[in-house]
C-alpha cells in the first residue's frame, strides 16, 4: 500500500512536470510552428512515455540508487587501506561513463576522432575527477579552490583547441553526467560526508558531480589538441515519417529494444560494483536488497520508458520546431519561445527531482524545492535565450562562457559553500536526456533553417544550460544571506533599543 501511495506521488509530480512543455508545443503547433501530424502524434506518445517513465524512475532511484551510492560511500571512506577507494572510484567513474547512453551519441558528433578512443579518453577523464572528488570530500578540502584551478586550465587549454571542438568539449561535460549516474554519485557524496562531525561535511557533500562534469572537458579538449582533425561535421537525421497512430505505435515498439539493451548495459557497471561490494562487506540486510533489487528493476524500465519517450518522440518535435522557427520571417521569435521552452523543460529533467529532495533533506528544508525549482528554471531560460541568440548571430561561444564562469566562479566568495556545491552540482544534472535530445535539435534545426555551422553555433547550448544554473542559484544564496545578515542587523538594534530602555528606566 506504501509503494501503490508513493507511485501515485511520483506520477502526479511527474504530471505536472511534463505537462507544460507540452501544453507549450501543442500551442506552438496550432499557432506559429504547425507541426505535421506524424511528428504530432509521436511527440504526444512520447509525453506519455515520459510521464511513467519519470513515476518509475524517481521511484526505483529513492529505493535503489540513493541507499546504494550512501552505503558504498559510507563503507570506502572507513577503508584504512586508501588505494582502495581510490581503484573503486576510478573504476565506477569510469565504467559509468563508458556506459553512459548520451556519450555514445556525442561520440557520433566527431567523424575525425574514432568512437572509442574518444569515449575510452573521456572515461578516464571522470575516473580520475570522481577519485579527486572523493578525496576532497574525504578531507575536507575546498570545493572553490579546486574550482577555479580546473577552470583556469580549462579556459587555457581552450586557446589551443580547434575552433568546432569548443562548444562540443563543453558539451560533453553536460551529456557525461546522466540520469543513470547522477543519482548514484550524488548519494556517494552524502555517504562520504556523513563520517565528517565538522560544521562543513553538509556542504562538501556536493560537488561531486560539479568536478566530474569537468573530466570530460579537459579530456575532449585534449584529444582535439592532439589530433589536430582539419573538419567535423554533423549531418541532421531524417525525419521519421508517420501518418497514422497506429504507425507511430509501431515505431515506438520497434525502438524499445534498442533502449532495453542500451539501459541495461549502463545499470550493469553500477549494479556489478554493488554485487562485488556487497560480498566483501556485507552491509545490506536480506530485506534491504530485495528492497534495493526492486527499485533497481523501477529503474531499469522507468529510464527505457523515458528515453525512449524522449528520443523517439521528442527529437523530432525540436528538430522540426526549431527549423519552421528559423524559416519564418520573424526569425526573432526563436528567442523568447526558446526561453519559454527552456523555463519548464527543465522541470521534465529526471535527475532534477533527485537533486531537489536531497537539496531540502541536506539543508533541513532552509532551501526548498520549490526555490530551486525557480533557479533552475530561469538559469536554464536565460541559456536557451543566449543559445539562440548564437544560432541567428554565429556569436564566438567563448564570449559568452568566459564571462558566466568568471560570474559563477566570483559568487563561490561571496556565497556559503553549501550554495556554491549545489549551484555547480546543479549545472550537469540539468543538463540531461532533455536538453541533449528537445534543446540540441531545436538549435541544430534553426541552425540549419538559417545557413549557420551546426558544429560551432548549434552544439554549446548544453554548455549553456550546465553554466546559467552556477550563476542563478548562487544568487539565492546570496539573497539568502544578505537578507539573514539584515534581520541579524535589525535584531541587534532592536535589542541596544531595549538595552536603552531598561537602562533610562533603572
Amino acid at each position: 500500500m506504501h509503494l501503490k501511495r508513493q507511485l501515485k506521488e511520483k506520477t502526479q509530480e511527474s504530471l505536472a512536470s511534463v505537462l507544460p512543455i507540452t501544453a507549450i508545443v501543442l500551442i506552438l503547433s496550432i499557432t506559429v510552428t504547425p507541426l505535421d501530424p506524424g511528428t504530432l502524434i509521436l511527440f504526444l506518445f512520447g509525453a506519455v512515455l515520459l510521464v511513467f517513465g519519470m513515476s518509475l524512475f524517481t521511484l526505483g532511484t529513492d529505493m535503489s540508487m540513493i541507499p546504494m551510492g550512501e552505503g558504498m560511500g559510507i563503507s570506502l571512506s572507513q577503508s584504512k587501506r586508501i588505494w582502495i577507494p581510490i581503484i573503486v572510484f576510478f573504476l565506477l567513474g569510469a565504467m559509468a561513463t563508458i556506459a553512459e547512453p548520451d556519450l555514445q551519441v556525442l561520440a557520433e558528433q566527431i567523424p575525425s576522432i574514432e568512437n572509442m578512443v574518444l569515449i575510452l579518453t573521456v572515461a578516464i577523464g571522470v575516473g580520475i575527477m570522481l577519485v579527486i572528488a572523493a578525496l576532497r570530500v574525504k578531507f575536507g578540502i575546498p570545493l572553490r579552490r579546486l574550482l577555479l584551478i580546473f577552470y583556469l586550465i580549462v579556459f587555457t587549454c581552450a586557446f589551443f583547441t580547434p575552433n568546432q571542438f569548443i562548444p562540443v568539449s563543453f558539451d560533453s561535460g553536460g551529456v557525461t553526467t546522466g540520469p543513470v549516474t547522477v543519482p548514484f554519485i550524488m548519494a556517494l557524496g552524502i555517504g562520504i560526508a556523513s563520517l565528517r562531525q565538522d560544521e562543513n561535511s553538509s556542504s562538501d557533500s556536493f560537488g561531486l558531480i560539479a568536478l566530474c562534469s569537468v573530466g570530460p572537458i579537459l579530456a575532449t579538449m585534449l584529444l582535439g589538441i592532439f589530433y589536430q582533425p582539419d573538419e567535423a561535421v554533423y549531418n541532421l537525421g531524417t525525419m521519421p515519417e508517420v501518418l497514422t497512430t497506429m504507425q507511430a505505435a509501431q515505431y515506438f515498439f520497434t525502438e524499445l529494444p534498442h533502449y532495453f539493451r542500451e539501459v541495461a548495459i549502463a545499470l550493469l557497471p553500477i549494479a556489478l560494483l554493488f554485487f562485488l561490494f556487497q560480498v566483501f562487506t556485507r552491509r545490506f540486510h536480506p530485506h534491504q536488497l530485495i528492497r534495493m533489487s526492486s527499485g533497481l528493476i523501477y529503474t531499469y524500465l522507468g529510464l527505457v520508458l523515458f528515453l525512449c519517450g524522449v528520443n523517439v518522440g521528442f527529437l523530432p518535435a525540436g528538430q522540426y520546431l526549431g527549423a519552421t522557427l528559423a524559416a519564418s520571417p520573424q526569425k526573432w521569435l526563436l528567442i523568447p519561445i526558446g526561453m519559454l521552452i527552456g523555463y519548464f523543460i527543465v522541470r521534465a529533467e529526471p535527475a532534477v527531482a533527485i537533486l531537489t529532495k536531497q537539496v531540502e533533506e541536506i539543508s533541513n528544508g532552509s532551501i526548498s524545492h520549490q526555490a530551486m525549482g525557480y533557479a533552475l528554471s530561469i538559469g536554464v531560460c536565460i541559456s536557451v535565450g543566449l543559445a539562440m541568440v548564437r544560432v541567428l548571430t554565429g556569436l564566438n561561444i567563448m564570449w559568452v562562457l568566459i564571462p558566466g564562469y568568471v560570474i559563477a566562479l566570483g559568487l563561490s566568495f561571496f556565497v556559503p559553500p553549501l550554495f556554491t556545491g549545489i549551484a555547480f552540482d546543479s549545472g550537469g544534472v540539468a543538463s540531461g536526456p532533455m536538453t541533449a535530445t528537445f534543446l540540441l535539435p531545436f538549435a541544430m534545426g534553426a541552425c540549419s533553417s538559417v545557413g549557420g555551422n551546426i558544429m560551432t553555433d548549434a552544439f554549446g547550448i548544453v554548455a549553456f544550460v550546465a553554466m546559467t544554473p552556477l550563476v542563478t542559484i548562487q544568487c539565492m544564496g546570496l539573497y539568502s544571506t544578505l537578507k539573514h545578515t539584515a534581520t541579524r542587523r535589525r535584531m541587534r538594534i532592536h535589542l541596544e533599543q531595549v538595552d536603552d530602555v531598561m537602562v533610562y528606566f533603572n
